[in-house]
């Protein structure tokens, strides 16, 4: 083995060798596992929230994999209409071509999937860089021929049992875009505005009312005027008509609880064409909808004729301006409001009226309630299951019509009369309605992508047809998604099918938190604290870096900012980690469903956890290469303690590391198999190992026995840690099956391992435990009194027992060794030491006189330094704590830590002080 650990040496080849040898391919007759991941977007690259996804799903594959289950990652990336259409749309302008109306449909739709394949496998190139082990030869696309074929049949189906329906409602329109878009594609930010109040003259000219509104230019398609029933001010006014300024027509006063007396004048113009409130109030009061905008949200030509073709800003203004010219605005005042912008686009969303496709989704809702209110689905954690039946209870019809043309076509056709005919293709509606030559037009609208997300557990496994695959891996196990698409995509799921399959699509949904930055902060590129998982694997120059995090942003002053944040953070710019630790950090922060602070500081020590195990390895071959272990069926070996220690402690880990994955605690899992390997097996068993096999007179049994112990601990150490750390677990396991008595080509193929109760050895635990509390003591005195690693010292036990003395005898040599003792001699009651360190071993004392092991004068010189160091430091804390203004105002967790810093100081204070005297006293 090399030296040092190279992840960027093996990665690659070890990963080519696993999926040309179909490795990821189900197998075997065993309890069938399944996973659908979450479909990437097809024009995607990978961030740091799919990196921690997918080690997820990848640890849950691996370890059933191992386990002996027929196991399948199903693969595959998502069309996302709007994402992928905005791309190649400003490649086009980029590129000079021309608009995608001029070019056409077709064409337009040609070079989409020209772009799919140029650059549409990035993603699931990371994913192998990441070390995912999906099934890649089952790999789907939601734009398959037979995944398309599903959508069409769902489709049609549901259009025939009058579950999908068309029809007039308000949307969320993306001006932009030119598409309607989901509630949860709409993002709300609080701006600042203004509140424009005007009169609104009484059409019998007794007076006016006055009006509060953030949208001025929405009046002219007002429709009534509201005010609160209870509102005593007005009640004289219901029922009255007002002269709606500029329009030439009157509209009424009407009494309705939505309107917050409170608020503003108590007085509200209603628009129910273009809010969503109002449009509810309108229908309440049998209000026309009046539409005043196009589809660029400009003014149309239902306004007045003053006002036709201005976009909305400047509608506004001349607006505003009449209001004010016919001696008719009161005020203006500022005003915080929320503003909804469209996710992608980015521009201002306008609630519009438009003929859309809908899914009756409160009757598919009413089963899939159902599947959780009675466990046959579960949540991980089970709060999210509250979240899910906030949704679904109160949900409304699914506006799936998008105005795009990357996407599923919807399979409708019209005729001149304007008669819809639904269908799986042109022909079938002409010979089903027996239509002849009739012209017919196809909708020109595609459905919302997560239509068909919503039938990816049972499409790619072939649905409709029967299929082999969806017989075994359906329903599916596990999916593993964020809390963000609970609706968008966990939902709908469920509700398509248990509607199509009779059948829930998965067991458990594992619900996991956002990867946030080290402090907490969402990830923007706004922010300059993006981190690509591909750089924290590679490493990347500060420069570069620099040019990444800054690239897109549009203000000088935003990239100057996230530039210079970059540089103070990362000054020489990112080193490779390789891909283990990456996803040791991951797993180590999966606790459930909470958010995670991805720290480099963790990725940086578990870049060393894979050092460790790597120099580990090589200290195993070369004490185990060459040499008799015991794998050949011979009983002529003997175990020592510490082999009796370190294969009890692995039956512990074991069932700790089965218990949390089967939990979905894969932080516990991670941290089992860390303080295993780096505590028990690197810094203490390989310790204790060493008295064995580097002393001439240990019998050859018992050096056999250590031997086989450790190849077979570390083989079943790498099998353990394998799903977490596949790379270097693979490389190293490789060079030590042989020796450990295993075979097989990979270690994703070997058993993962199961602990046996009957090698857990308590006696020979509590004697571990009793010699590295030993060690420890002996060590901590030789850092508290400087005295030399290697310097041999003698010790002297006070009130050590039976137990105690047995103990030391069995284990003298070690302790010789690994504590560097001169000798160690036990005092009887009536003795007296000298002046000595004291450490506590249970009730033991363990003393090591002072005289001639210590500088005496350069030692008190060096404590009375930190003495008066921590003087200062205890008058510091108290002096704030003692400050009246500095305890009131401060939070009580502030005043509490400080109150935990004092203490701190002032033992470690008297600590110190205890040992100056007794130094002195030498």
């Amino acid at each position: 083995m090399d030296k040092t650990y190279q992840p960027q040496d093996i990665e690659t080849r070890i990963y080519q060798n696993w999926e040309e040898s179909g490795y990821f391919r189900p197998s075997g007759e065993g309890t069938p596992y399944s996973i659908m991941i979450p479909p990437p977007n097809v024009t995607g690259s990978l961030h740091m929230g799919h990196g921690f996804q997918d080690t997820i799903m990848d640890v849950l594959t691996r370890y059933h994999r191992m386990t002996g289950c027929n196991t399948l990652w199903q693969p595959g990336t998502d069309h996302a209409g709007i994402a992928t259409q905005m791309v190649v749309e400003r490649q086009l302008l980029e590129q000079g071509e021309t608009t995608r109306q001029e070019l056409g449909r077709d064409a337009f739709i040609e070079k989409v999937w020209d772009w799919k394949e140029q650059s549409g496998g990035t993603i699931t190139k990371q994913l192998r860089r990441l070390g995912a082990s999906p099934d890649w030869s089952r790999e789907r696309f939601t734009m398959d021929p037979g995944l398309s074929h599903a959508v069409q049949e769902v489709f049609v189906e549901l259009y025939n049992e009058g579950l999908i329906y068309r029809g007039q409602r308000l949307v969320n329109w993306d001006p932009k875009l030119h598409t309607a878009i989901s509630d949860l594609e709409v993002v709300s930010e609080e701006e600042d505005g203004f509140m424009w109040y005007f009169r609104y003259p009484l059409a019998d000219g007794s007076g006016d009312v006055v009006v509060a509104t953030t949208r001025p230019e929405t009046m002219l398609g007002d429709t009534c005027v509201a005010v609160s029933p209870d509102d005593e001010r007005y009640q004289d006014l219901v029922g009255k008509e007002i002269a709606l300024p500029f329009c030439q027509r009157n509209i009424p006063v009407v009494a309705d609880s939505y309107v917050d007396a409170e608020f503003g004048t108590g007085c509200v113009k209603i628009t129910p064409a273009h809010d969503f409130n109002d449009y509810e109030v309108g229908q309440r009061h049998d209000m026309p909808l009046i539409n005043i905008f196009t589809a660029d949200a400009k003014i149309n030509d239902v306004a007045p004729e003053a006002y036709r073709g201005l976009t909305r800003d400047e509608a506004r203004k001349q607006i505003v301006a009449d209001f004010d010219e016919a001696g008719l605005l009161v005020k203006v005042e500022p005003h915080k409001l929320k503003v909804p912008r469209g996710d992608r686009s980015g521009v201002v969303i306008e609630p519009w009226l438009t003929d859309q496709w809908y899914v009756d989704a409160k009757t598919l809702a009413k089963p899939a309630i159902e599947a959780v209110e009675s466990g046959d689905i579960q949540f991980v954690p089970k709060q999210w299951e509250n979240t899910y039946f906030a949704w679904m209870r109160d949900i409304q019809d699914w506006c799936i019509s998008r105005q795009l043309w990357w996407g599923h076509r919807i399979p409708a056709w019209y005729d001149d009369q304007g008669k819809v005919y639904v269908g799986r293709s042109e022909e079938e509606v002409r010979t089903k309605n027996d239509l002849g030559d009739r012209p017919l037009r196809q909708d020109n609208d595609v459905l919302d992508t997560w239509f068909s997300s919503a039938l990816w557990t049972f499409s790619t496994l072939g649905w409709p047809e029967e299929t082999p695959e969806l017989k075994t891996f359906h329903p599916t196990s596990v999916l593993v998604t964020g809390f963000d698409i609970i609706f968008f995509w966990v939902a709908r799921m469920i509700m398509m099918t248990l509607h199509f399959k009779r059948e829930i699509p998965f067991h458990t949904v594992y619900v996991h938190g956002l990867v946030r930055d080290g402090e907490g902060q969402k990830m923007s590129k706004s922010k300059g604290n993006v981190l690509d998982p591909i750089d924290l694997i590679d490493g990347i120059d500060i420069d570069t870096l620099v040019e990444k995090r800054t690239t897109g942003l549009m203000q000088p002053k935003m990239r100057a900012k996230v530039e210079k944040k970059t540089r103070k953070e990362f000054p020489e710019g990112i080193g490779a980690y390789g891909t283990d630790a990456l996803r040791f950090t991951y797993l180590s922060l999966a606790s459930t469903g909470r958010d995670i602070k991805f720290d480099m500081g963790r990725i940086e020590g578990f870049r060393n956890f894979c050092n460790k195990i790597w120099n580990a390895a090589r200290y195993v071959l070369m004490n185990t290469e060459g040499h008799h272990c015991a794998q050949d069926g011979s009983e002529n070996y003997e175990l020592s303690l510490a082999d009796r220690w370190i294969i009890s402690r692995l039956q512990h880990t074991e069932k700790a590391v089965a218990e949390a994955v089967s939990s979905y605690r894969f932080d516990i899992a991670s941290q089992a198999i860390y303080e295993f390997i780096w505590n028990e097996y690197c810094d203490w068993y390989l310790e204790l190992s060493k008295p064995v096999l580097w002393n001439d007179d240990s019998p050859e049994a018992l050096k056999q026995g250590t031997r086989r112990t450790l190849i077979r601990v570390l083989e079943t150490a790498l099998r353990l840690a394998h799903p977490f750390m596949p790379f270097i677990t693979e490389e190293i396991w490789q060079r030590v099956k042989t020796l450990a008595g295993q075979s097989g080509e990979s270690i994703m193929l070997a058993a993962y391992p199961v602990a046996n109760d009957e090698k857990i050895d308590l006696e020979a635990e509590a004697n571990i435990e009793w010699l590295k509390s030993f060690i420890d003591g002996i060590r901590t005195i030789r850092g508290e009194m400087n005295i030399a690693p290697g310097k041999p010292i003698p010790v002297l036990l006070r009130n050590a027992s039976e137990i105690d003395q047995s103990r030391l005898t069995a284990n003298s040599a070690t302790l010789l060794s690994l504590a560097k003792l001169e000798t160690a001699t036990v005092l009887t009651s009536d003795e007296v030491a000298p002046m000595s360190a004291t450490a506590l071993v249970g009730d033991m004392e363990v003393l090591v006189p002072m005289a001639g092991l210590i500088d005496k004068d350069a030692e008190l010189a060096r404590l009375d330094k930190e003495i008066a160091k921590l003087e200062k430091e205890v008058a510091r804390i108290s002096g704030k704590l003692n400050n009246q203004g500095f305890v009131a105002k401060a939070p009580e967790a502030v005043i509490e830590k400080e109150r935990e810093k004092l203490t701190a100081a002032e033992l470690a204070f008297k600590k110190l002080g205890l040992q100056r005297d007794e130094i002195s006293s030498l």
